[in-house]
This record gives C-alpha cells, structure tokens and sequence, in this order.
C-alpha cells in the first residue's frame, strides 16, 4: 500500500492529543520549545547514519531520510512563519502542501 496523500485540517491538534506521537498543544509550555528542537536535532546524526536510512519499514510509511526531510521543511516552513508573525499585524499564512514538498 502506498503513502496516502494526508488531506488532514492540522488545526485539530490545538484541540486534542495527538493519537500517533502523544504530544498535547494544550498542555505544551512554550518555555520549552527551544529545548526540544535542539533535542530534535541532536538526534537525526546517528539517524541518518544507519544502513536503511533510505529503506521504508513498511510501504505505507517513510523512511528515515523521509521522515527527517519533513521535519527539515517543517522548521524550514514555520521558521518563515515566524518571521512574518514578527514582521506582520495579523499575518496570512501560505498554505503548505507537505506531500508535494516532499516530491519536490
């Protein structure tokens, strides 16, 4: 089965736990976001450093490569986000087609 296209309205999860990774937006202090993306990084070295860094576990989920390239377009796309939130009153935000970035 291939990777289904993820058609989901992300906003959901600023109401509710994540069912796949846990993580509770509602209860998430931003005091530590900072930490855990540095923690986030130190982690992705030895990741891609493995033999089957390119193989897919199962043919509807990604690779390790895969997974880190979206986390790099993730940080890549809310660090422009970011920006715009400093730069701007009340900024619009593209919409972001994570699937076709990661044809790209």
């Amino acid at each position: 089965m291939p990777i289904v296209p993820d058609d989901k309205d992300w906003i959901w999860v600023l109401e509710r736990p994540c069912r796949e990774c846990g993580i509770d937006a509602r209860n998430f202090a931003r005091e530590e976001i900072g930490r855990r993306l540095r923690a986030n990084s130190e982690i992705w070295g030895p990741e891609f450093a493995r033999d089957d860094v390119r193989v897919r576990p199962n043919p509807d989920r990604w690779s390790v490569l895969e997974y880190g390239c979206h986390v790099r377009d993730v940080f890549r796309i809310f660090d422009g986000r970011v920006a715009l939130m400093q730069s701007q009153e009340n900024p619009q935000f593209p919409n972001w087609d994570q699937d076709e970035t990661a044809i790209a």
